[in-house]
């Protein structure tokens, strides 16, 4: 099968440190080649990839030290990516609905994987103008918001097998990884690990838009508890930080779509204690790899009874379920459903 996969432009595939999408695009990309499909990425010229690589710009736009208009240069990605449109059988669009009005008009088969959110208020007017558009979710969570779009599937996220090591012996510091903003609760980290007394090690970028809520909000709170920022870290820094951790902090205030560090951690056989929103109770077992709570008092709880979780079967949970095969796999159902009927 002959395969264009569309990635935003912002983060290289794969990142050299945060970035979930073009992680996750990267995995699946790898995956189809190994499979034997052609395979074409859209993406920043730095990308890295076995399969063929047509780039709009040479270096991704995050990590750019002179500031350039992302819209720029995803109009050229597109521009580029219809020049050759016939040369493909099915095109893989991961930039939210930026392309619509163009792949509407087009006879090629499309889908689009959605990795944000879906409760903002707008959105319904935009999917209700566009509601043929063939989407597919990263969790049932997600698409409960725009039920009645035209869903062509639900896809988890996988992770290769080999990608993380497994760390049988449980560490001694709770662990945070992501990006520093309201709705992924850090404060709810902090203050757990304030009254749990036991070491939290964050591991996070800060986005300009949350420069002032890092310094005004969060940054006060390091000193009332057992706190080490340790900044933006990579996928090679990952395995390890997340491996000697006692427990993984997933406390998000926002309808998370999906959440690829709860199975980062859990393929290192770290338990993952998780707010009950969004994804998270589709991700995690309850009381198997894992909690998920309803409050700070349900974390502190449930730090207690972490010994009960087998690490162990937090990494059989991931290599069950959460594969770029399996990932893979269901993708290549999705194509041929949409190319065959």
């Amino acid at each position: 099968m002959k395969i264009a996969q569309v990635s935003p432009l912002y983060e290289r595939v794969p990142p050299k440190l945060y970035g979930g999408t073009e992680r996750v695009i990267h995995y699946l990309t790898e995956e189809l080649v190994a499979q034997g499909h052609e395979v074409t990425l859209f993406a920043s010229g730095d990308s890295l990839t076995k399969g063929r690589l047509i780039a709009p710009i040479e270096e991704s736009l995050r990590l750019q030290k002179q500031k350039k208009d992302p819209l720029v240069y995803h109009v050229i990605m597109l521009e580029k990516l219809f020049r050759c449109i016939e040369d493909f059988d099915i095109i893989h669009y991961h930039i939210d609905f930026f392309h619509f009005p163009f792949s509407n008009r087009i006879k090629r088969k499309h889908l689009t994987t959605l990795h944000g959110r879906l409760d903002l208020p707008d959105l319904a007017i935009l999917y209700k103008e566009f509601d043929q558009i063939p989407l597919v979710s990263i969790s049932q969570s997600q698409r409960s918001f725009l039920p009645w779009v035209n869903w062509v599937g639900t896809v988890y996220h996988g992770i290769p097998e080999d990608l993380y090591s497994f760390y049988p012996a449980k560490g001694n510091y709770l662990a945070f990884v992501g990006r520093i903003s309201p709705e992924k609760g850090v404060d709810r980290a902090i203050e757990i690990a304030r009254q749990s007394g036991i070491d939290l090690k964050i591991a996070a970028k800060v986005d300009e838009v949350d420069k002032e809520y890092f310094k005004e909000i969060i940054l006060p709170l390091f000193k009332k508890a057992p706190v080490e920022f340790i900044g933006e870290i990579g996928e090679e820094e990952k395995n390890r930080f997340l491996g000697e951790a006692y427990a993984l902090l997933f406390p998000v205030n926002w309808p998370e779509p999906f959440g690829l560090v709860m199975i980062e951690a859990m393929a290192c056989g770290t338990p993952v204690i998780g707010w009950r929103k969004g994804s998270v109770p589709e991700i995690v077992r309850d009381g198997k790899t894992g909690y998920i709570i309803d409050s700070i008092g349900d974390g502190i709880k449930k730090i207690k009874e972490i010994d009960r979780i087998s690490r162990k079967e937090c990494r059989d949970h991931v290599l069950n379920h959460f594969t770029a095969r399996k990932m893979a796999q269901s993708y290549l159902s999705i194509y041929t459903k949409l190319l065959y009927g």
